[in-house]
């Protein structure tokens, strides 16, 4: 007989059948090797492995990412002016993001960087810090047809050498900041180098291009939904790193159904401090938000006593809370660890959260490779007021295994009987993962 208790739900979006295989045999070596891996799978009836058909694009607002920035320019000054990345003090609207994302499209373009005037299917490096400069870089590749690498800052010279000459990176998009050392590495590699333009803040006078050429993106390139778009390389854990390609289609399919499933808003205000060359902070961190039109602050480099102050400085000491307060915030283990440890480190007096904070709808997400430790949950809720939201997920298919965001909650690394349901309603067995 099934349990009745709510189970975790997976999140499977329209993937090929490799990427199904990889978590389907992940899944079970994952069963097999430790107690706590996908042990919610077991029943002691049979279990089902359930992903959801690949029936998405009519119920999707934008067939792609991109449409999404599209529309936001399209529909006036509200959407197009509202902010959509905060970093180093300044913010950037969409509609910034979008004007930047042109002009680096027709840099791509270009005859200088491209032998035929057309990049559709290239692979685009983008080496930058997590910031404007780095989502206009994304959006400049997509819009000009290329397919987006994003290689990680902390790469050894030939790390980036094996991706780039794995990936066949045709150009490599930069920053000031790392101009020298991205101009020896493209002049080690068949890549060209260039620089991807200062995008401006929201106090500067700039303006977007008109709708006609908003219109345009991507039909000149004659983008698809089912083209590549997005390169993204393993840890190498267990080797050199891998590429995992994803389309246009599955990143709009994931980043809907993570939206969804978290109920992320336009009024919702994420603190990322995740690198952007990994699915969590890409995806869950990025992605999403900006398809919901939230606003995404970056906090480049992780820092226990910057993200504690962060969140105090939403909530004044005169009871009110701050127009740009953080409502979400995404990380591994290691990091809610370490800020529990600089939380217990503080004076008396600071560890005094003010009541807003504790009583705020903020959602906090924890993703892991590896178990979190009860003991790191149960502190975190006693110090906050809010239970870690734990969720599960790889480079081949970004987000797979996660608690509900309303109902019962479940360790995901405990014994568990019961069905594994889908977020979709459209489902099917695939087959028994367990007899």
């Amino acid at each position: 007989m099934r349990s009745s208790l709510k189970p975790i739900f997976i999140i499977i979006n329209n993937y090929n059948n490799h990427n199904l295989h990889v978590l389907t045999t992940t899944l079970r070596r994952q069963a097999a090797a430790a107690p706590f891996s996908s042990s919610f799978l077991r029943s002691e009836a049979k279990s089902h492995f359930c992903v959801s058909q690949a029936r998405f694009l009519s119920s999707l607002q934008s067939n792609t990412v991109m449409e999404v920035f599209k529309a936001a320019c399209r529909q006036g000054s509200l959407a197009r002016d509202s902010v959509a990345i905060r970093s180093d003090q300044q913010s950037y609207s969409y509609g910034q993001l979008v004007s930047s994302a042109l002009k680096i499209s027709a840099l791509l373009s270009s005859n200088e960087t491209s032998s035929h005037g057309s990049l559709h299917g290239a692979r685009i490096g983008i080496v930058a810090k997590p910031s404007a400069e780095f989502v206009s870089g994304v959006l400049g590749t997509w819009f000009s047809g290329g397919v987006a690498v994003p290689l990680a800052l902390s790469y050894p010279e030939s790390e980036l050498l094996h991706v780039m000459n794995d990936s066949d990176v045709s150009v490599l998009l930069s920053t000031e900041d790392y101009r020298e050392t991205m101009q020896n590495v493209a002049a080690k590699s068949s890549a060209r180098f260039s620089l991807i333009p200062h995008v401006a803040g929201v106090s500067s006078e700039t303006s977007v291009h008109d709708e006609s050429q908003i219109a345009d993106i991507g039909n000149s390139n004659k983008i698809d939904d089912e083209d590549p778009a997005l390169v993204v390389y393993t840890s190498g854990t267990t080797g050199k790193p891998k590429g995992v390609v994803h389309t246009h289609k599955s990143i709009a399919a994931q980043v809907q159904t993570l939206a969804e499933a978290w109920e992320y808003t336009s009024a919702d205000q994420f603190l990322h401090s995740l690198p952007l060359h990994h699915v969590h902070g890409l995806f869950n961190a990025l992605l999403a938000p900006l398809y919901a039109g939230a606003t995404v602050e970056f906090m480049p480099k992780f820092s226990v006593r910057g993200i504690w102050q962060r969140w105090r400085d939403c909530y004044p000491v005169d009871g009110s809370k701050t127009a740009d307060a953080i409502t979400v915030f995404t990380g591994v283990p290691t990091m809610y660890t370490r800020l529990i440890q600089g939380y217990e480190a503080m004076i008396q007096s600071l560890k005094l959260l003010p009541p807003l904070l504790q009583d705020s709808c903020a959602l906090w997400f924890v993703m892991w490779l590896l178990c979190t430790p009860l003991p790191v949950m149960q502190e975190w809720e006693t110090i906050t007021g809010h239970r870690l939201l734990e969720r599960y997920g790889m480079t081949e298919f970004v987000m797979s295994i996660a608690n509900p965001l309303r109902g019962f909650w479940m360790n995901v690394w405990n014994e568990l009987m019961g069905d594994v349901t889908v977020k979709r309603r459209e489902s099917k067995i695939i087959y028994d993962l367990f007899t």
